[in-house]
C-alpha cells in the first residue's frame, strides 16, 4: 500500500523503500516562463562520440543533455537515467511519461551484479475477461481506434513507482532534485521537430477527441508547426508537486483521484465519432501498486555472460533462447545471408516458445527456455539450406533432454498488438555503474486521454493481452496482471564487468532488435556504430517477414531462395517503415565508454560523454 512507504516486491522477501518526505520544490523548479523574445535552442545531435567520466544516450538531445548534467554535477547513473526519462515525458510524450510503465535494468559497480526494476502497468481489479469485447456486437472492439481510444485500455501507472524505487535502492540525489531540470524544459519549451509535429498530426483525430488533451497538443485543432517552441507547464506543475510530496503523492490523493475519474469517465468532447469504451480504475488500484524486483535472465554468449528482463516481459527470455540457439554456430565462417536465415530461424522458435510458456504467471519455465539443453533441441528444426514454414510450433519444455524431440502440438504464434513508439535510454558513470532502461506508453500518443491539467498522457499498455481470453494462453486478461512485453533492456559483462548495454523500443521488434545488434557487434566484428546502424528484420514466427528497406535490398534475393517471404515494414518515407530506435555504450579499455544512439531513425539520436576523448 501506498500509505507511507512504496512497495517493492522482491523475488523472496518484501522489501519498503521509503517515500521521500515533503520538501520545498527546488528554486529551478519554480523559474517563470520565457518571455516571447528568449529563443529556445536544440542541443546538437550527435549519434556517436567516445569518452570518459560517463554517458548518456537517448534518443532526444534535450534529455541526453539533462542526463549528462546530472553526472556532471555528481549524481549516479541512476540519478541521471531518472532526470533522463524525466525530460523525455516532456519531449517524447507520446512514447513515455508518468502515465506508462516499463522496465528498468542495473549493474552495481560495487556488488557486480545485475538487478531489475519490473515497472509494467497493472491491470485494475475490477478488470473482466470480456472487458475487449464490445457487449453491443459480442465481438472483440476494433483494435484502432476502438481499444486503444479508450479508458478500458489504460493500466495502472508504474514509471513513477520505478523512478522512485530505483532512487530509494541505488540513487544518491533526492527525487526533487533529480526532477528540477525537466520541470524547467518543460516551463521553458522545446523546439518542435518534424518527428514531434508528424506524430501529433498522425493522432489528430484521437487527441480532438478529448477536452484535455486537445488543449494540450493542439492549437486550434491543428498540430504545432514545426520550428515553433512546445512548452508543457502542466507537466511542470505535476513534476513540482511530486518533487515536493514524493510518487505516493501520484498513487494517492488529488492526483490518484483525478486520473482514476479520467480512466472511467474519460474527457470525450461531443463532436467526436470515436465510441471511446470507459475503463474500471479505481483509487484503490493505484495504492495497491507495487513495484516488482526479479533476478535478472542469464545465459552465456561466447565466454560473455548475457543479463535481461525476465516476465513479464519476455525480452530476457527470447533474446536468450535465440542466443543459446545461434551460439551453436560459428557465424564468422558465414555469408551475410547465411547469418541472417539462422538469426531468423532462431528467432522464429524463440518467439513460438514465448507464445505458449512466457506472461505473468508462475511457474513460467525460465531455467529450461534458457537452458542449453532447450536450445539445442530446439536447434534441430533449423534446416542451413531451407527455411521452415512458420508458424513453427513451440517446444515441449516438460521432457527437455537435448534430443531432437517433437514439438509441442499448439503453434506459438498470435497477433502482435504492441506499439512500436517505446523510448530507451542508456546510462552508465564514473564509478561503473550502469542503467539500461525501456519505458513506453504503448502506442504512439497511448490512449489519447490526457489527464486533465496534469499535462500527461495516459498509455494503453492493456490492450498488450491477448484480445480474447483463454485460460491456457499465458498472456490472457487477469485482475492485476501485468501485460506481457517484448522490453529487452540487456547489460553484457564479461568477467563481471560491462562489456555492453543496450535496449530499443518497437514492441515485438525490440526482441530482434536487440539479438541483431549482439549479433552484429559480437559474431561479425561491427563497431556499435555500425550495428545500430545496420539494416533490420523483425522475425516473429509469421509467414511473412518484415524488413527494413535497405534490408531487402541487400538480403531479399538470397533469403527467398531459402524459402523466407519478406515485405517492407510500414509505409515508404514513413516512421514506420523504420525498426527500432537503439541507444548503447560500449565499455572499453582504461574506463573508455563509446555512446552510441541511431545516426537517422526518428530523426537520430543523441549521445554525451562527461569528458570527451
Amino acid at each position: 500500500m501506498f500509505s507511507g512507504p512504496l512497495a517493492v516486491l522482491g523475488a523472496a522477501s518484501l522489501t519498503l523503500v521509503t517515500l521521500q518526505a515533503p520538501v520545498a520544490a527546488p528554486a529551478s523548479a519554480q523559474d517563470a516562463p520565457p518571455g516571447p523574445a528568449q529563443r529556445v535552442h536544440e542541443p546538437p545531435r550527435k549519434a556517436t562520440v567516445t569518452g570518459r567520466g560517463g554517458a548518456v544516450t537517448s534518443v532526444d538531445p534535450y534529455a541526453s543533455r539533462i542526463g549528462l548534467q546530472v553526472l556532471r554535477r555528481g549524481g549516479n547513473a541512476v540519478d541521471a537515467a531518472v532526470a533522463t526519462a524525466a525530460a523525455l515525458g516532456v519531449t517524447e510524450p507520446y512514447s513515455s511519461g508518468l502515465g506508462g510503465g516499463g522496465y528498468f535494468v542495473y549493474y552495481d559497480a560495487k556488488t557486480k551484479r545485475v538487478k531489475t526494476l519490473d515497472g509494467r502497468e497493472t491491470a485494475p481489479a475490477a478488470m473482466k475477461h470480456d472487458a475487449f469485447v464490445d457487449p453491443a456486437t459480442g465481438q472483440p472492439y476494433p483494435f484502432t481506434p476502438d481499444l486503444v481510444t479508450s479508458g478500458v485500455s489504460v493500466g495502472v501507472p508504474g514509471t513513477p513507482a520505478t523512478w522512485q524505487a530505483a532512487l530509494d535502492r541505488w540513487g544518491s540525489m533526492p527525487l526533487a532534485d533529480v526532477l528540477a531540470p525537466a520541470a524547467a524544459l518543460a516551463r521553458r519549451g522545446f523546439k518542435v521537430d518534424k518527428t514531434f509535429h508528424q506524430q501529433t498530426d498522425d493522432n489528430a483525430e484521437r487527441f480532438n477527441a478529448f477536452t484535455s488533451t486537445r488543449k494540450l497538443f493542439l492549437r486550434h485543432g491543428k498540430a504545432p508547426k514545426v520550428g515553433s517552441v512546445f512548452r508543457n507547464r502542466q507537466l511542470a506543475r505535476t513534476y513540482d508537486l511530486l518533487a515536493a510530496r514524493g510518487m505516493g503523492a501520484f498513487y494517492r490523493g488529488a492526483l490518484a483521484r483525478e486520473l482514476a475519474r479520467t480512466v472511467r469517465k474519460p474527457p470525450v468532447r461531443r463532436h467526436t465519432d470515436l465510441p471511446v469504451p470507459r475503463g474500471r480504475m479505481r483509487v484503490k488500484d493505484l495504492a495497491k501498486y507495487a513495484v516488482v524486483q526479479h533476478r535478472p535472465t542469464h545465459v552465456g554468449y561466447r565466454g560473455l555472460d548475457v543479463y535481461g528482463m525476465p516476465p513479464s516481459s519476455s525480452g530476457g527470455t527470447t533474446v536468450g533462447e535465440a542466443l543459446n540457439i545461434l551460439e551453436r554456430y560459428d557465424l564468422k565462417t558465414m555469408t551475410p545471408a547465411q547469418v541472417q536465415h539462422l538469426v531468423i530461424e532462431a528467432a522464429h522458435l524463440a518467439f513460438a516458445d514465448r507464445a505458449k510458456y512466457v506472461g505473468d504467471q508462475s511457474g513460467v519455465p525460465v531455467g529450461t527456455l534458457l537452458s542449453d539443453t532447450f536450445a539445442a533441441e530446439r536447434a534441430c528444426r533449423i534446416d542451413p539450406l531451407h527455411a521452415f514454414t512458420p508458424p513453427v510450433a513451440a517446444g515441449d519444455v516438460t521432457a527437455s533432454d537435448g534430443s531432437c524431440a517433437t514439438p509441442s502440438s499448439r503453434s506459438g504464434s498470435g497477433p502482435d498488438t504492441e506499439g512500436v513508439n517505446t523510448t530507451n535510454l542508456t546510462v552508465a558513470d564514473a564509478e561503473g555503474n550502469v542503467v539500461e532502461y525501456t519505458l513506453t506508453i504503448e502506442q504512439t500518443g497511448g490512449s489519447g486521454i490526457v489527464v486533465p491539467g496534469r499535462g500527461f498522457l495516459l498509455n494503453n499498455e492493456l490492450t498488450d493481452f491477448s484480445a480474447v481470453y483463454d485460460p491456457a494462453d499465458p498472456n490472457r486478461i487477469e485482475p492485476g496482471k501485468r501485460p506481457r512485453s517484448s522490453i529487452s533492456p540487456t547489460i553484457v559483462l564479461r568477467d563481471k564487468k560491462p562489456v555492453l548495454a543496450l535496449g530499443s523500443p518497437g514492441g515485438s521488434t525490440i526482441i530482434t532488435t536487440v539479438l541483431g545488434i549482439i549479433v552484429n557487434r559480437l559474431d561479425l566484428g561491427m563497431t556499435l556504430p555500425q550495428a545500430i546502424a545496420a539494416p533490420r528484420v523483425a522475425p516473429s514466427n509469421k509467414a511473412t517477414l518484415s524488413a527494413e528497406q535497405a534490408f531487402l535490398d541487400q538480403y531479399a534475393a538470397a533469403l527467398a531462395l531459402l524459402g523466407h517471404t519478406l515485405a517492407p515494414a510500414g509505409a515508404p518515407g514513413t516512421s514506420a517503415a523504420e525498426i527500432g530506435a537503439a541507444t548503447a555504450i560500449e565499455f572499453g579499455p582504461r574506463g573508455l565508454l563509446t555512446a552510441a544512439a541511431e545516426p537517422t531513425r526518428r530523426g537520430g539520436g543523441a549521445a554525451a560523454v562527461v569528458r570527451r576523448r
